[in-house]
C-alpha cells in the first residue's frame, strides 16, 4: 500500500507546485484578451461602473505599453515576470471590483431622479 501511495503523494504535490506556473506560461497577449473581456463584461452585467471599467482599462493600456518597450530589446524572464505580478494585480482588481456591490446608475446608487 505504502509503495503505491508514496508516488501518488509526489505526482499530486508535483501538480499543485506547476500549477501557478501554468497561468503564467499563458501568451501575454491572450491574457490582455481575457482580462479585457472580464472588464467588459463586467460593464455589461453592471457589475462594474463606468468609472471603475474605465480606471481598470487604463491600467491595462498602461501595462500593454510597458510590454511593448520591453518587447524592444527583447522580454527576459524578469521582464515577463514583471508583466504576469501586473496582470495578476489587474485581474485581482477586477475581481475586487465586480464583487464589491458598487453598482452604475439605476441598481442601487440612489443619486439618479428616482432616489429616496
Amino acid at each position: 500500500m505504502k509503495k503505491i501511495l508514496i508516488p501518488i503523494v509526489t505526482v499530486s504535490a508535483l501538480a499543485a507546485a506547476a500549477l501557478p506556473a501554468v497561468a503564467s506560461a499563458q501568451p501575454v497577449n491572450q491574457r490582455q484578451d481575457q482580462l479585457e473581456r472580464r472588464i467588459d463584461m463586467g460593464q455589461r452585467n453592471g457589475a462594474l461602473t463606468r468609472n471603475e471599467a474605465q480606471r481598470l482599462r487604463a491600467e491595462l493600456r498602461d501595462t500593454e505599453r510597458l510590454e511593448q518597450r520591453y518587447r524592444r530589446g527583447g522580454l527576459s524572464g524578469w521582464e515577463r515576470a514583471d508583466l504576469d505580478r501586473r496582470f495578476d494585480r489587474i485581474s485581482a482588481q477586477i475581481r475586487y471590483e465586480r464583487h464589491d456591490r458598487d453598482y452604475g446608475y439605476g441598481y442601487g446608487d440612489h443619486r439618479g431622479p428616482n432616489r429616496w
